[in-house]
């Protein structure tokens, strides 16, 4: 399967190290984008292999992970990690459960409480169908230097923090000073001729593909 991988024709012409900032950017966030792509259809496989959603995916993902550390995981647990209802847990719990992935244990201590394990079947399915893939993973992250995985990494949290930012929150509480602005400077602009809404983009945005 043929791959877009344009780091290598950079390396071979030197257009990498001779581009500009922007332009550089530019491609950095369009790797990005394939490696999001890339994921987005690894999920995909993955749900249509194992026949199930996002959702229950996620569920047994995280319980095999609280069965590695030797954690109790209830309905609570589950429903704040995936961040639904309590209502919504119970019914993804009766589903794994009637599908055979998901087994429901009396707690040692509380007898009213109830914990959560997947069954021998699911961690043995969940293994095989992500095991390869982490493994490929693992060793891409493991080639790399000790500064190139730091910048990586750095970069990666950064972009975590610029993504984590409310822009609609942010919005809806500008109005109430920018109208306290306005009144005191003068008559609001007609909306017709305002473009202060208006989002041109950049030669930047518009090369991001």
């Amino acid at each position: 399967m043929a791959t877009n991988r344009p780091s290598a024709l950079y390396d071979a012409t030197g257009y990498w190290y001779t581009s500009s900032a922007e332009e550089r950017g530019v491609e950095v966030l369009n790797a990005l984008r394939r490696y999001r792509s890339a994921e987005s259809d690894m999920r995909k496989r993955t749900r249509d292999s194992m026949g199930m959603g996002d959702t229950d995916l996620a569920a047994l993902r995280f319980l095999v992970r609280a069965s590695r550390r030797g954690e109790d995981v209830n309905a609570k647990d589950l429903a704040t990690h995936l961040g639904i209802t309590s209502a919504s847990a119970s019914v993804l719990i009766a589903r794994l459960v009637a599908s055979g992935h998901l087994r429901r244990n009396p707690h040692p201590t509380d007898r009213r409480g109830v914990l959560l394990t997947v069954t021998n079947d699911s961690h043995v399915e969940v293994r095989s169908t992500l095991s390869a893939m982490h493994r490929r993973m693992i060793v891409t992250a493991e080639s790399m230097s000790a500064d190139e995985q730091a910048v990586v990494a750095s970069f990666l949290d950064s972009m975590s923090e610029a993504l984590s930012i409310d822009d609609h929150a942010a919005e809806a509480e500008s109005p109430a000073d920018g109208t306290a602005d306005s009144s005191a400077n003068g008559p609001a602009e007609h909306p017709a001729q305002s473009t202060a809404g208006s989002h041109e983009p950049t030669g930047s945005e518009n090369r991001i593909r």
